[in-house]
């Protein structure tokens, strides 16, 4: 049986496309390992089928000055640990989604010359990416990368960003636009640990709104723990209806069900609102690392899918004029959630998986080979 390593970082940008990777390789008959840090030890659930091997990483940031300075010793131990475990498994092919602990891994592979792909979600380059770029295989990327992009343009394939299971499951559901004095549904979240700016501006916003639309309003919001009360209390006051949590665990089947989305514009968000085909404010996080959100975030505006605006310019007095036009215009967002689905590579997973046996050699894959040899971007 070929045996196929992923490694993968902790946060679910990294471990989504991981997971549709692992389904779709398993589904072909790959044996399936993947090696994370020690965090890999609650990974079986996210990875049913697949071996799980634990590689020693460590990170430079947010950390004190004690640890970064072991940081490279515990890197080196990790790469020494994913050596022999490389060795003993001999895989057809290595493939790493970026993050931290994905380094020693990638590193022992390309030391061993075993046959690699990185796959970046973002459409900047991430570091630990960007370390690897050059050694690599092949770079599978979600979207055109307009920043750090290897010099060999050849080695990119653009196969687009795997999303998981219950969004895949949701690709293409049809939009309808608002109807005259009908219900709006609005859905809005900052990621998976929420985001305290949209939960002080949203409400503020929607507070603005004249009461004719705010009658029609159904709010779903994923906010903090601790700045629920707050929220609800505001939205009360502006007696709106409204549905608040600090986690939904089926956040596509609401967003399939909104008629917009505010959010950020991480990775995993543009792509499943891309696959699923829903228009949306999208506020990137000011601090996320070579403002690689607003450069996805420029995926969806250049297809007309969406609206960006940032952080340092939003406030409840530039978001209630335009929530005004955007809810009171419904061929617009039918428009926009066209131009989302346009977009869109629903079958991400499968091109993903293709590239991976081409570069295992297990099957020849015809237009990954074009891709790989002529440079094309898909």
């Amino acid at each position: 049986m070929t045996t196929i390593v992923l490694s993968a970082g902790g946060t679910g940008g990294h471990l989504f496309p991981a997971q549709a990777l692992a389904q779709e390789l398993l589904r072909r008959g790959r044996r399936i390992v993947v090696m994370t840090d020690a965090r890999g030890r609650h990974y079986d659930s996210a990875f049913p089928g697949a071996v799980i091997a634990a590689v020693p990483s460590a990170s430079f940031a947010g950390r004190s000055l004690g640890s970064r300075l072991l940081a490279p010793f515990q890197i080196l131990g990790g790469i020494a640990v994913g050596l022999g475990k490389l060795l003993r498994l001999r895989p057809a092919a290595v493939i790493g989604f970026g993050g931290y602990p994905s380094l020693p891994v990638m590193t022992a592979a390309w030391l061993i010359g075993f046959p690699t792909i990185i796959h970046e979600q973002n459409a900047v380059l991430g570091r630990v990416n960007r370390r690897l770029a050059a050694r690599v295989k092949a770079v599978a990327a979600s979207f055109p990368l307009v920043r750090f992009a290897p010099k060999d343009s050849s080695r990119v394939v653009y196969t687009g960003n795997p999303v998981r299971a219950e969004a895949a499951r949701l690709a293409g559901a049809s939009y309808v636009p608002p109807a005259p004095a009908g219900q709006i549904r609005l859905l809005v979240f900052g990621g998976s640990q929420g985001a305290r700016a949209l939960s002080e501006i949203v409400p503020a916003a929607v507070a603005l709104l004249s009461s004719a639309l705010r009658e029609r309003l159904q709010i779903v919001q994923q906010c903090r723990s601790e700045d629920i009360d707050s929220v609800r209390t505001a939205y009360a006051a502006a007696d709106v209806k409204v549905e608040l949590a600090s986690f939904f665990d089926d956040l596509p089947a609401r967003m399939a069900a909104a008629h917009l989305v505010i959010c950020r514009s991480g990775a995993s968000t543009i792509s499943e609102l891309a696959a699923i085909g829903r228009p949306a404010i999208l506020v990137p996080y000011p601090f996320a690392t070579d403002d690689h959100q607003t450069a996805n975030g420029g995926v969806l505006t250049a297809a007309s899918a969406a609206w960006c605006v940032q952080q340092r310019d939003l406030s409840a007095e530039t978001l209630a004029p335009l929530l005004e036009r955007i809810l009171n215009a419904p061929e617009e967002l039918a428009r926009r959630a066209h131009g989302a689905r346009s977009v869109a590579k629903t079958d991400a997973a499968q091109r993903l998986a293709d590239l991976v046996d081409c570069i295992a050699g297990v099957r020849a894959a015809p237009s990954v080979g074009e891709n790989l040899s002529a440079g094309a971007v898909r």
